[in-house]
């Protein structure tokens, strides 16, 4: 499998005599980390939407972040001036430092189509089906966990949110469900900490590495190897040649991240909701089967994952001239509360019979595991409301959101009403 990466002598610099980016309208500027931003973004993409739909920032390293679902979608879709080289809200971009491959995500159509279509049957129906019953095991044992523990206070997020999707993860992968906790630190370190700490990003970069690297050793040397993705892809081949063994570190490095970070945080930012909007945990406790319609509506409202790509050549976007090696920002959040595309976007609706939400992305690029997430969000929430029918936040202790290329909850306090 041979994989090449976007060239960076193509790129121009402003400082080369390219026009600056375009003032703003009234000042406008944004800074994705800031903290009232991680906490409530949705008041800011309004305020850009109505008034500078295309904005640019200074902030790391400057970025482009259109505001407007019609933009977001052209751009997902254009891969003639828009690479996914490198697909970070942050860090280096091509030319100024060594970029992460991570096939498919990383990968530009045409090579991006043989490597998607490698990892589809990984995630197709057959193997979420077979899924679903290990994740309704893991979700009750840690609902139960809760439960035996007593008293009236949990935390959706660390007690279970943050458990779920690993666990299903390691069984995916082929990983002992027992490294779960290493697998969270690197998950934190990386997403969480690493976006705004490059040093930090890259120890735990390596240290996953590594790892993967030594799991791979392991299956290739075992006469009998699982049934897992690892030993599916040590096995397989891309237009006739076998996987490279970093290519295969960086396809692993991929699925934990995208598997476990925006599974979690939906699944928090879920709960969050419903101890905020007694009406609708009432509605999804006496109608359990309007829970999947109700999880379309929850990852509208609170889609987790910011992707970006790099400008290819000189492009107009909404009147706004962006010059290759640009980071421009694809904001599936803002994309999802559109008045142009839903009726009362702001509001949640669990019940919306359309909903065309860009949460997965656009593209060729749509996530792979959409199937997959939606099943463990389903099954999140069906089983903690079948052990915890009434809650709420406890005042008493505070709602921490993370953001940055995901955003979610770290922390979700609660009082279970038993």
């Amino acid at each position: 499998m041979v994989v090449t990466t976007f060239d960076p002598s193509k790129t121009s610099s402003r400082a080369e005599g390219v026009a600056s980016p375009q003032p703003a309208p009234d000042n406008v500027d944004f800074d994705i980390f800031d903290a009232d931003f991680v906490r409530d973004p949705f008041p800011t993409f309004a305020d850009l939407r109505a008034r500078c739909p295309v904005a640019h920032t200074d902030n790391w390293g400057g970025q482009w972040m259109p505001t407007r679902y019609d933009d977001i979608e052209a751009i997902a879709r254009d891969a003639d001036h828009f690479s996914s080289v490198t697909v970070s809200v942050t860090g280096p971009k091509p030319g100024e430092g060594p970029l992460f491959i991570g096939p498919p995500v990383t990968l530009d159509p045409p090579l991006h189509g043989p490597v998607r279509r490698l990892l589809l049957p990984a995630f197709g129906p057959k193997v979420v089906e077979r899924l679903l019953p290990i994740t309704q095991d893991i979700a009750r044992d840690l609902v139960r966990a809760i439960a035996d523990r007593g008293g009236d206070k949990a935390d959706a997020a660390v007690d279970y949110a943050q458990h779920l999707p690993v666990r299903v993860i390691c069984g995916l992968i082929g990983i002992p469900v027992e490294e779960e906790a290493r697998f969270t630190d690197w998950v934190v370190r990386i997403l969480k900490i690493g976006a705004t700490q490059p040093e930090v990003l890259s120890t735990a970069a390596r240290e996953l590495r590594e790892y993967f690297a030594e799991q791979i050793d392991q299956h290739r040397s075992d006469p009998s190897p699982p049934d897992d993705l690892i030993t599916y892809l040590v096995n397989a081949e891309v237009d006739g040649e076998p996987v490279e063994r970093k290519h295969m570190i960086g396809i692993l490095y991929v699925l934990l991240m995208a598997g476990i970070d925006t599974t979690w945080s939906s699944l928090g930012s879920s709960l969050w909701h419903l101890a905020t909007h007694p009406e609708d945990r009432e509605r999804l406790v006496a109608e359990p089967e309007l829970v999947p319609t109700a999880v379309e509506e929850l990852l509208r409202l609170y889609a987790p994952a910011t992707m970006a790509r790099i400008v290819t050549e000189d492009v107009e976007v909404d009147g706004r001239q962006l010059c290759p090696g640009e980071r421009v920002l694809l904001p599936f959040p803002a994309a999802n509360r559109d008045p142009a595309y839903f009726d009362r976007p702001e509001e949640p609706v669990i019940d919306r019979a359309v909903n065309r939400h860009a949460t997965f992305g656009l593209g060729v690029h749509r996530c792979l595991g959409s199937n997959l997430a939606r099943m463990e969000l389903q099954v999140g929430i069906e089983e903690w409301l079948k052990a915890f029918p009434s809650f709420r936040l406890d005042d008493d202790a505070e709602v921490l959101w993370t953001g940055g290329q995901v955003r979610g909850p770290s922390s979700v306090p609660l009082i279970l009403e038993r």
